[in-house]
């Protein structure tokens, strides 16, 4: 991605972003709330840089959590900044240590030189295998996987319009630098993308499983909304598992990028102010959304927005759920991609549902 290209995304997320603080500023303290844009900034520069550092994913959540606790009177605000904390805190613990003990096995804290060592050395199997599985729980837990998938409703659910799409895009860009970083060149060692594969492989089918199973259960369209957000971080972890795996290495730049995460953004910001604007689902038809009497054209590029995120035909997400499935048949996985598409078909029945109840 050249670097015009890089700063115009930026650019178009930042404007975003101020554009929805801007409009949130008059319940709370005027034109100077215009000053959480340092924060919000390096958030957007995190969801479309070319190269995003392993390390950065311990910066997102901390600048997330940063920007909750600015609204210390806002309750909903602090229990999503807690729940990050609880969440991530253990996760980055145990991956830590899953490093931790890889770096002592192999005497090496570089991940390709990782793997050229266990394959010479006779080091019990198991030892690094539990060091592996840890050391990508904090990717799993950004991407929003289940049993994670919660902390994607809540931060839509919970927080402004203007902060909570891209603190979740900017979580799972950094959750796929992550497993990227700790994954890199693992293909070298048969045995251990095996282990990669059936790990990755699970993980996605239980957050395709999960989420096609709670999409039809939501009736706060907030939560509809960061449940097609876990999905989209299932998809991630796919691309993830065939990437990486010892069969995968002819599908190269299957791991979404920076238009994948700019992307994720912006239908995320589409979506969550839609969202906004939707009353909770009822059994019996009330009365359209004032946005929709009002504004139509802004309405229904919102529900163009939550159609993207649900890989409708017709919609840049498509191109990602397709690319996904794609490879899944080209690599023998019938199993989870049965589960995409009942995903697919669970997430297209919920958007259509959304779009007529509004």
């Amino acid at each position: 991605m050249t670097p015009a290209l890089t700063l115009l995304l930026f650019s178009v997320l930042l404007l975003v972003s101020a554009l929805g603080l801007w409009l949130d500023r008059g319940r709370r303290g005027g034109v100077i709330e215009l000053g959480a844009l340092v924060v919000a900034a390096p958030l957007a520069l995190i969801v479309v840089a070319p190269h995003v550092n392993a390390s950065w994913a311990a910066l997102a959540p901390a600048l997330v959590i940063a920007l909750l606790l600015r609204a210390r009177d806002d309750l909903l605000h602090s229990e999503c900044a807690l729940k990050l904390l609880w969440v991530l805190g253990p996760a980055f613990a145990l991956s830590c240590a899953g490093i931790a003990l890889l770096t002592i096995t192999t005497g090496t804290t570089v991940a390709a030189e990782q793997w050229s060592v266990i394959g010479y050395e006779t080091e019990p199997r198991m030892l690094w295998t539990i060091a592996l599985s840890l050391s990508l729980l904090a990717g799993v837990v950004l991407l929003g996987g289940a049993p994670f998938h919660f902390l994607a409703a809540d931060l839509l659910q919970g927080t402004r319009p203007w902060i909570g799409p891209l603190s979740v895009a900017a979580l799972q860009v950094c959750g796929a630098a992550w497993l990227d970083a700790r994954l890199h060149a693992i293909e070298t060692l048969p045995e251990a993308a095996r282990v990669v594969d059936t790990l990755m492989g699970t993980a996605a089918g239980v957050a395709f499983a999960v989420g096609a199973a709670t999409l039809p259960f939501q009736r706060r369209p907030e939560r509809r909304v960061g449940t097609l957000a876990s999905l989209n971080g299932a998809l991630v972890l796919a691309a993830v598992s065939i990437a990486h795996s010892a069969g995968g290495r002819n599908l190269g730049g299957l791991v979404p990028g920076p238009l994948w995460g700019a992307h994720l953004a912006l239908a995320l910001a589409g979506a969550g102010s839609l969202a906004t604007f939707l009353p909770v689902s009822q059994r019996e038809p009330t009365s359209a959304p004032a946005l929709f009497r009002r504004h139509p054209a802004w309405g229904a590029l919102g529900l163009y927005s939550l159609a993207s995120l649900a890989g409708m035909p017709g919609t840049p997400g498509s191109l990602l759920w397709l690319a996904v499935g794609r490879a899944l048949m080209v690599s023998s996985r019938p199993l989870l991609l049965a589960l995409l598409a009942v995903a697919w078909v669970s997430a297209f029945v919920s958007v259509t549902g959304q779009a007529r109840e509004a």
